[in-house]
Formats: structure tokens, C-alpha cells, sequence
């Protein structure tokens, strides 16, 4: 529960605060996520693609915080391709 209890506090924390500039950032970065996250909103992901130049973005539908595994196949091709 204490752990729960921290990672609330940190969010609040988190949500509150001033947006980092990400417009730096030149390395080739890949937001992946799920259309229904309940762990990190997927808007987020939409709004930390939108402020890094160039990312990628991959939201895979009708997944949660574990999209990743539940489209494994899909994301292992596009991770390799990625990768390159």
C-alpha cells in the first residue's frame, strides 16, 4: 500500500508541473502504447510524440498497458525495423 500511496504522490507531482522541452531530443524515439491504458493514459503517449521531432508513434487498438504483448508479433517486426 505504501508503494501505491508514493507512485499517487509522484504522479500528482508529475501532473502539476511544467512540460519538459522534448524539441532537443535528435535521437530516432518510438512511443508505443494501447488505445486503453489505464496506467499511462494513451493520450500521453500521443502528446509526448507530438513534442519530440521526428518520433514514431504505434498505438496498437483494443490494448491496454501490456500492448506490447498482446501484439507481440506486430511489435517485434516493427521493433527490428526500428532498430536498423
Amino acid at each position: 500500500m505504501s508503494a501505491f500511496l508514493a507512485q499517487l504522490r509522484a504522479i500528482s507531482v508529475w501532473a502539476n508541473r511544467e512540460k519538459d522541452d522534448l524539441s532537443k531530443i535528435t535521437i530516432p524515439v518510438w512511443v508505443v502504447n494501447g488505445d486503453n491504458d489505464r496506467m499511462v493514459p494513451t493520450q500521453n503517449s500521443y502528446d509526448l510524440a507530438n513534442r519530440i521531432p521526428g518520433a514514431k508513434l504505434t498505438i496498437y487498438p483494443h490494448a491496454g498497458h501490456g500492448a506490447i504483448f498482446q501484439y507481440h508479433e506486430d511489435f517485434v517486426n516493427k521493433a527490428l525495423e526500428f532498430l536498423k
